[in-house]
């Protein structure tokens, strides 16, 4: 008999969720496809981002997909750096439910 073993840090929703993306190109998918972008945790995996987000606004998830963008190199003076890592949830909602931001 096979046991399900809990691995990882468990997180609130309010953390795996850091803020939504308000760009040009995810105002167009919200109104077209009902689906939203977010920034989330670089712990969270998909299962956790699907029940923040349930939990969060009340909505069904149909579909989770994640991307881990990558720290863009950057210059300050005779310095250089790169910034944060950071990873991004997009979202597709149940057709009945809808997030209004504004």
């Amino acid at each position: 008999m096979a046991a399900k073993v809990e691995t990882g840090v468990q997180l609130d929703p309010h953390q795996v969720v850091l803020r939504p993306l308000v760009t040009e190109k995810g105002t167009h998918l919200s109104e077209r496809y009902n689906t939203y972008t977010f920034a989330v945790s670089l712990l969270a995996n998909k299962i956790d981002i699907r029940h923040a987000i349930e939990e969060l606004w009340n909505v069904r998830v149909v579909k989770v997909r994640t991307q881990n963008r990558c720290g863009k190199p950057r210059r300050h003076r005779a310095s250089f750096g790169y910034t944060k890592s950071w990873k991004k949830a997009i979202v597709q909602l149940h057709d009945d439910d809808r997030i209004a931001f504004f």
